[in-house]
Formats: C-alpha cells, structure tokens, sequence
C-alpha cells in the first residue's frame, strides 16, 4: 500500500513537472536569483565576523575598514531583498500560470466527458475538484517554489562554510542532522493519507450542500430541514476530525525538527567555545571569536532551512493529494473521439435510420433490443409509452448523449458516429422538459445557440414563441439580467424562453421533449401552433404523455420495455384497440374526471 501511495505520489508529481515545462525560464530564473541571495546571506556572516574580529582585536581602532565591511553588509542586504521581490514575482507567476491551466484542463475534460460520467458523478464533488483541490494544491505549490530551492541551496551552502572554518565541529553537525530528515520524513508519510481523507469528505460536504441549495424548496415542502441538517452534521463531524487529525500529526514536524536543530545549536555553541581558547588572532585551530560568532550564524542558518522544509513537506503532502484528486478528473476517460475523416454534409435532408439497435445504461439491465426504425424527412414521430420505457433514451441515441452497444443510427445514410459531435447535434434544436437557462440577460438567453443573432431576430424568435409580452413586463426588458436556472422566473416563462432560443437558431431538425408541459393550456395552443409552422419540412422527434398534443404526427411509436410494440398513425392505433387506446382512454377518462 505505501509502494503505491509512492508511486501515485511520483505519478502526481510528475504531471506536475509536465505543466512547469510552460514556465521553464521563470523556473531558471528563480533559481539563479536563489542562488545569488543565498550566496549574498553567508557572505554577510564572514563580514559581521571580521567586523568583531576588527573590533576586539589589536586594530581595533581601525574604523575605517569597520564602517567599509558596514557597507558592504548594507549592499547585500540591499540586493538581497530587491532579488527575493523579484523571486517572489517570478514564483507567484509559476505557481498561478501553472494552476490556470490545470484549472483549465480539468474545465475543458469536464466538456469532454461522455453524459454518461456526468449522469454517475455527484456534481460538487466535481466543483470540489475543480475548485477547491486546485486551491488547496497551489498553496502548497507556491510553498514549494518559494522555500524548498533556497533551503536546499542554504544548507548546502553552509555546510561547505562549516568544513572551511571547523572540520571537527561541522562532522557533528553532519552526524546529528539526519534525525531531523528522518523526523520530518516519518510524519510526512503517515499524513499524506489523512490529508487525501480531508480532500474525499470535503468534496462530499460541497456535493451535499449544492444538492441542498439546488433543491432548497423540495427540502423545504417535505420538512426534511432537520434531517439535511443531521446528515451536514454527521459529514462536517467526520470533516473537522478528520482535519484536526491532518494538522495536529503533520504541525507535530516542525516543534520536532526545531528540537533537534535546538540540539544542533547547543553542541556547535559548545564545541566552537571550546575550540576559542585565546584572545585576538591567536586562537587554536583559528577559531577567532569573530569567526565563532560566523560559526554560530551558519548553525543557525544551516538548521533554519530543516525547519522551513519540514513545512513544505507537510504543505506539499496535502498539495499532492488534492493535485492527485486532480489529474483522476483530468485522465477519466473522455468521450470517444469524433472521427479523424468525419463524413459531414453541409445540410442535413433528415432522413433518419435506426437499424438493430441495442442499449443499456448497465451490461445487467438491457433496455433497447435489436430497435428499428425509419424516419423520413419532413416527417412528424412522436414517441409514446409509459415511464421508463426508453423514450429519453431514444432522444440520448439520437444527439449521441450515449452510443448504441450494438447496430447503428444513420442520418441521410450515414452512421452518425461518422459525423462530428459540433455537426450533428447543429442540425437538431431540442427543447426539454428540464429547463436550463445561465445567469445573464435574457438577451442573451435566448441567443445562448446563436450569438451573432441581431437584436430583431431574437425579438421575433421570441414573438414566435409568445414570450415576448411577459419580457416586456420585466423591467429592463430584454436586458433584464436572470439568476442562475432563471432565478425568479416561473417555470412556464422558462420553458418559453428556451422554446425561443430554439427558434431562433432554425435547426434542420426537432426534438421536443414534453416541451409545453410547464405552460398553461391557452399558451400551449399557440406554442403548438408555432410548432406546427416551424416544424414544415423538418423531421421531428415529439416525446410526449399528454396524447392529445400528438394526435397529428404522421407516426406514433408506442414503447415498452425498450421496444416498440406499436406504431401508425392517431387513428390507425385507436382502431388497433391496444395499449395506446388503453393509455388514450386513461387520459381521456382522467382529463374528463378532472375537467368535471
């Protein structure tokens, strides 16, 4: 489990590593003004020690080398502050450039996944990856570039400094040093883990709550308040002990390495006292009190960095497991490829073929066996039968939402799988009982499909689809800006809505899904008549539960079980006295009962 827990970790990396190729001479940069400020840090202590050397010593009075050795120290601490801003810039552009992209990525697979991962896939939990592991993971990032190259630089650095002026003490230095790496790595690996459990139930409490504001006024009309509350509770109890677990094991690195580099202090303080036994130059194993006093500050500098690491582990430890929650959105599988040599006619006539088609949603359930089905252009097919018999599914086929397991789907007698996606679903126009509108006007609502639409196209797209009386009552009209799903819209006015932007993009060809079923009976007359003519010369593809808006397809299909078990014209099916007589007279008899 820990060889794999490795591995992933290697793998995350070096997906990472892919998108800092972008910012390679950012990266060089970076690392050369490091290395610079690095340099200039360890220079200043040998100034500082010849300053006090200077100051104790025989020459004690020489303040002329003094208040040189002051300047320098100045110059240094000068140009070291201007690189570390611009090392800063240069890390901050890294780390936000780098996670843009994979933000951008991870936006761009979410367009490429098949409807089929979205339909088995909590939607937050996809936000939480998108959004908040991408956050979480450029912390740590940014951590990294700013801490970790001048940690390891400074140490380096220092050790070499240690062995010039005390080869004895630098040697137990050395010796004592490793305790610290292998306190820092021992905890690293034990919270990785934890942090990958913190990141899986955060996405699992944002999953919860979009659900909860999406279907805020269901929760409310069932009085399940209390309950969402408790299931919240038990999730964000699971959360909060799962992250104090997180912080409390990986903030046990730094009072641990701080320890021992405490220890480390302690003996190079001791043993450099030792060894400055003397006054002035005349010091054994030239160990000045100047020198001492730059000893002491490469002690401290050289253990800073372990301390400063042992956080960036921690820190990169929970940058890794979100940026690995991440890359598994990224590298889910996509939907199949279009074709490299796609066989797309500029215009669509509308002839359409099911032949043997089969489907299911899962290898256990088969839902369509061996379906055919001829639809010629021009004509009206609507599509009958009760819930769960496959009628969305069909509409599904048709857009390739899904494709078939078995058999093909022909449009002008070529299988749509040799078409482009962009093609085939720009012949069709489809409006859906579900409605979706995006925050923004209702301008650009309804020319959500056709953007370059002129402001007199949208207007009569929207007489034609008898919405434009209630837009006017808004009160900017047609630039009234709606919230997200239509905000304060009704469900009727939605539904027009998106009826008109259907109508104005003029497809090739319809699909309706229960498209009036949301609009009173007065505007569904006209609607219907406003499909009648839009529907002239094009294929149509009506679902539908109310019969009686049906009555004028030139085929009905009824469905069973996946199958169609009848098919003709209203009236040739009522003659047939079968299961569409028996669903005609159910309604027939509920609508009377009702009406009465």
């Amino acid at each position: 489990m820990k060889k794999l827990d490795l591995k992933k970790q290697l793998s995350t990396f070096g997906a990472v590593l892919k998108y800092l190729k972008i910012y390679r001479i950012h990266f060089a940069l970076s690392l050369i003004f490091t290395a610079v400020t690095v340099g200039l840090s360890l220079y200043i202590p040998i100034l500082i020690g010849q300053a006090i050397d200077l100051a104790v010593g025989p020459d004690h009075g020489n303040m002329e080398e003094i208040w040189t050795i002051l300047v320098k120290i100045l110059i240094s601490v000068g140009i070291t502050a201007v690189l570390n801003w611009l090392i800063n810039i240069l890390n901050n552009r890294m780390t936000y450039g780098i996670v843009k992209n994979i933000r951008r990525q991870a936006f761009l697979r979410l367009q490429e996944f098949p409807v089929s991962y979205v339909d088995s896939h909590r939607t937050g939990e996809m936000i939480s990856r998108t959004v908040t592991d991408v956050d979480t993971f450029a912390d740590g990032l940014l951590m990294g570039f700013t801490q970790f190259s001048s940690g390891i630089m400074t140490i380096i650095g220092t050790l070499v400094f240690m062995f010039i002026y005390s080869p004895p003490v630098a040697a137990i230095v050395v010796i004592v040093t490793p305790l610290s790496l292998f306190v820092a790595s021992f905890i690293a690996k034990k919270t990785h883990s934890m942090f990958k459990l913190q990141s899986e139930i955060r996405s699992e409490q944002t999953a919860l709550i979009d659900e909860m504001i999406t279907g805020h006024k269901t929760v409310a009309a069932f009085g399940r308040e209390e309950a969402v509350q408790e299931q919240f509770d038990e999730i964000n109890g699971r959360l909060g002990k799962a992250s104090l677990r997180a912080v409390f094991f990986s903030s046990l690195t730094n009072p641990s390495t701080r320890f021992v580099n405490s220890v480390v202090y302690a003996l190079v303080a001791l043993s450099g006292a030792l060894l400055c036994i003397g006054t002035g130059s005349g010091a054994i194993f030239g160990m000045t009190v100047g020198r001492l006093s730059s000893f002491l500050s490469y002690a401290t500098q050289y253990t800073k960095p372990f301390n400063e690491i042992s956080g960036v582990i921690t820190e990169l430890q929970n940058a890794l497991a979100c940026a690995e929650r991440v890359f598994e959105l990224i590298d889910s599988p996509a939907q199949t490829p279009d074709p490299e040599d796609p066989h797309c006619p500029e215009k669509t006539e509308g002839n359409v073929e099911f032949s043997n088609v089969c489907f299911s949603y899962s290898d256990d359930r088969p839902l369509i066996k061996d379906f055919n089905l001829k639809a010629y252009a021009g004509k009206r097919i609507a599509i009958v039968g009760p819930t769960g018999c496959g009628k969305t599914t069909l509409i599904n086929l048709l857009m390739r939402f899904y494709d078939v397991k078995d058999g093909e789907i022909l449009l002008d007698g070529v299988d749509i799988r040799n078409y482009t996606r962009k093609r085939l679903r720009r012949s069709y126009g489809m409006v859906l009982q579900d409605t979706w509108l995006c925050s923004g006007t209702i301008r650009q609502n309804i020319a959500f499909g056709s953007p370059d639409a002129t402001d007199e196209e949208i207007i009569s797209a929207a007489k034609a689809a008898h919405a434009h009386s209630f837009i006017r009552r808004l009160p900017e009209g047609y630039d009234t800006k709606i919230g997200e799903d239509g905000g304060s819209l009704s469900q009727g006015q939605k539904q027009l809505l998106c009826i008109a932007r259907v109508m104005l993009c003029l497809p090739e060809m319809l699909i309706l899904d229960e498209a009036t079923s949301s609009i009173d009976t007065r505007t569904e007359i006209r609607i219907q008549k406003a499909f009648n003519t839009m529907m002239e010369d094009r294929t149509s593809f009506i679902v539908a539960h109310r019969l009686s808006t049906i009555k004028e397809a030139d085929v009905i299909l009824v469905m069973k079980d996946g199958n169609v078990i009848e098919q003709g014209t209203h009236e040739e099916l009522l003659a047939q006295n079968g299961f569409y007589t028996e669903l005609y007279n159910s309604q027939f008899i509920k609508e009377n009962g009702d009406a009465s």
